[in-house]
């Protein structure tokens, strides 16, 4: 903190001010947890939770190892081999990140249903029965199936990414001493990724953990649907901050677990004369085996549910295409647009005052800033229903002496949703943002500085237009995670105001999945167009 006040200045106060906000919530939380509990949360504990610790823990073992082998070998394919195909899988596999988990489900769920297209070509045109027990996907091993589908992207573009950047010296060299292709995936190549596997799947679990449409819908026990029936159903906000501290608990357990398993093994290179790898022509049915491969991951994991959604919104879309629903979209572009700005630039004060001080106080508030997307929406919403109640509190009895006739009141306003996306997404806008600063380094700020700029002159002047592509990445991946993003809009959104994503929770949640096609399709198109845009600018900054 001593070195904190050695350079107060206007990034100090702003940067320790958003910084608070984070933090605030959090520590809400864990101090709730120890407060003396109700008879709710007695019978929760004695008969609920234990299915809500065991349905969560499944789910997130089984949809670890699951997009660990399928992310893990389509990153290894894409990178070491040359196939038919190939420039287009490179980034077509990332497309299922376009689709939020949710809505995969609606679609395959209307798939694979009695009156879906399954089931209904093999009676009408087979004359089939099929077992109802084989359809149903409405399950543990269904949700499972559906988060590996729409998360596996995670663990291919980062572990890509990193088997891109080794060099190529390494696998030559175990080629020379004899070992193959397979051997040398497990025994080279999987031991050096280790570190970004695993950092990869703890995002995988993250995103698991947040997730509150799947689960809903599928009618599966876990802690986001305890939270939101706990504070929803019971109107018990206590128990539900209860819930959400044991959630903050388990997610405290997986990053730790993350550490643990990293260890502490560094890999660097020996020389700056690092060779990439160089892929190698594959031809015969080796080459079209791995396009299959490929094709049938990209098949399930995007085409047919997009195939599905068009079907359906097809047929909709002349009772759902209207004014209310162009109002959806722009409340839902209004709302990410908004948040993906104030983040983008808190991400950029915060960034620019730790790049410009190297302390142990300046790590902290690095570490900090992604704590908010370490904790599922689920236990920030209940945390920001209670601060904005009570900020309600204080500004009424405000009101009340001063003799205002005001009816502004915080938690019905979209200050709170907005908020709540901040604390949530603004460690996807600061790394983006930090790298762009890593990339540019401080000689020119510093050259800037000796001849006589002001720091915000500077700032202004020299390192906003050297931080174009980090800042149009950093708005892009915010803007569309909140455009995806369905727990914090559903416990916060203010009366009348609803999004394209709840919109079609709402419809799927009332048997009309049909209705959700076009919403859903909106939100594929955005994110789609978004995350193309993205790999073009990655694209370009290899160059």
């Amino acid at each position: 903190m001593q070195q904190a006040k050695q350079h107060m200045n206007i990034w100090t106060i702003l940067s320790l001010f958003f910084i608070s906000i984070i933090l605030i919530p959090n520590l809400l939380i864990g101090i709730q947890f120890f407060t003396e509990p109700n008879e709710n949360w007695e019978h929760i504990k004695h008969y609920l939770l234990q299915d809500y610790i065991y349905n969560t823990t499944v789910i997130l073992l089984f949809t670890a190892i699951a997009t660990t082998i399928i992310g893990t070998t389509l990153a290894w394919f894409v990178t070491i081999y040359d196939f038919p195909l190939k420039r287009f899988f490179k980034w077509g596999l990332i497309l299922p990140l376009a689709i939020p988990p949710y809505i995969g489900a609606y679609a395959y769920h209307g798939i694979l249903n009695y009156t879906g297209v399954i089931q209904t070509t093999l009676r009408n045109s087979f004359d089939i029965q099929v077992n109802q027990a084989y359809f149903n996907i409405m399950s543990i091993q269904g949700a499972v199936f559906i988060f590996t589908l729409f998360l596996y992207p995670y663990v291919y573009t980062i572990t890509k990414t990193f088997f891109q950047n080794q060099s190529a010296s390494l696998i030559e060299n175990a080629t020379l001493l004899g070992s193959g292709s397979t051997s040398t995936f497990f025994r080279v190549a999987l031991p050096l990724s280790q570190a970004a596997i695993i950092g990869s799947v703890t995002l995988v679990i993250l995103e698991v953990l947040n997730d509150y449409g799947v689960v809903s819908y599928f009618g599966i026990q876990t802690f986001s649907t305890a939270i939101f029936r706990t504070w929803y159903g019971m109107k018990d906000l206590d128990s539900a901050l209860k819930l959400a501290g044991l959630l903050m608990f388990i997610v405290i357990i997986v990053l730790m677990l993350e550490k643990v398993l990293r260890g502490r093994k560094k890999y660097s290179y020996a020389s700056t004369k690092v060779r990439p790898v160089q892929p190698k022509r594959l031809k015969g049915w080796k080459a079209w085996a791995i396009t299959g491969y490929c094709s049938f991951i990209f098949g399930i994991a995007f085409i047919i549910p997009l195939a599905q959604l068009i079907q359906w919104g097809l047929m909709t879309y002349e009772t759902i295409w209207s004014p209310q629903f162009l109002t959806l979209a722009k409340n839902s572009i209004f709302v990410a647009g908004v948040a993906s700005l104030i983040i983008v630039v808190i991400a950029l004060i915060i960034a620019n005052y730790t790049r410009l001080h190297d302390s142990i106080f300046v790590k902290i508030i690095s570490r900090v800033t992604t704590l908010g997307y370490s904790i599922p929406g689920a236990a920030i919403a209940i945390a920001i229903i209670t601060i904005f109640i009570t900020l309600d509190s204080v500004l009424l009895n405000i009101y009340s002496t001063l003799q205002i006739d005001s009816q502004f009141i915080l938690r019905t306003s979209l200050v709170m949703l907005v908020s709540a996306y901040i604390i949530r997404f603004l460690a996807i806008g600061f790394n983006s943002i930090e790298t762009g600063y890593e990339k540019i380094g401080n000689s020119f700020t510093e050259a800037s500085r000796l001849l006589g700029s002001s720091t915000i002159r500077t700032f202004f002047k020299v390192d906003l237009p050297l931080m174009k592509s980090a800042i149009f990445s950093g708005f892009i991946l915010v803007f569309v995670d909140i455009l995806k993003e369905l727990p914090l809009t559903l416990f916060l959104q203010p009366f009348n105001f609803a999004t394209l994503a709840t919109q079609a929770y709402k419809y799927a949640n009332d048997e009309r999945v049909q209705e959700a096609s076009i919403a859903s399709l909106f939100i594929i198109l955005i994110s789609g167009i978004s995350i193309f845009i993205f790999h073009r600018l990655l694209e370009k900054e290899a160059k």
